[in-house]
């Protein structure tokens, strides 16, 4: 079996996807680019975590986004699922949130996502904006969760409990 791409630059297919839990260094340290929590990584993620790294006292407004795996997904049952990462997947991330302190009145954004096997009910991915005002917040919470789905190279398998399964994300 060929060994999965380790190349930063291939973001084609799953194939070159590596998950943090099968490597076998310690995963570095969160990223944080002008105080922002930037992170993959294969243990529970915490809301407080993230809510720590977006206070701050110019701040008017923090908007969360966390997502969870349900228990369905196009009309059939989810029994779980896994998230593999390609290895630029949080320098991909940073710059996404670079761009979201970059956005008017945003003063601290924050983002993390998890890899490996997930239940239902386990936090996928956890965001948080802190701006000026909550229009800003909303604004900016929307536009990194929405950005983050279309441009980071991360794949998540879907099983199903008819037995079938799928990828989701692969380009």
């Amino acid at each position: 079996m060929a060994e999965p791409s380790t190349d930063p630059g291939d973001t084609s297919t799953p194939s070159a996807a590596v998950s943090s839990a099968s490597t076998s260094r310690a995963p570095p340290p969160p990223a944080r680019r002008g105080g922002a929590l930037v992170d993959v990584r294969d243990t529970p993620l915490s809301v407080d975590e993230v809510l720590a790294a977006v206070a701050h006292p110019r701040v008017g407004g923090v908007v969360t986004f966390i997502g969870v795996v349900r228990d369905h997904d196009g009309g059939k049952g989810v029994d779980g699922l896994d998230y593999s990462a390609h290895p630029s997947a949080v320098a991909q991330l940073e710059t996404l949130v670079e761009a979201t302190l970059a956005r008017e009145g945003v003063v601290t954004a924050a983002a993390l996502h998890r890899t490996g096997h997930l239940e239902v009910g386990d936090r996928a991915v956890v965001l948080a904006v802190g701006a000026e005002h909550r229009g800003e917040a909303f604004e900016a919470c929307r536009a990194l969760i929405d950005d983050l789905k279309a441009q980071v190279p991360i794949w998540k398998h879907q099983r199903f409990d008819d037995g079938s399964d799928e990828w989701v994300g692969t380009p």
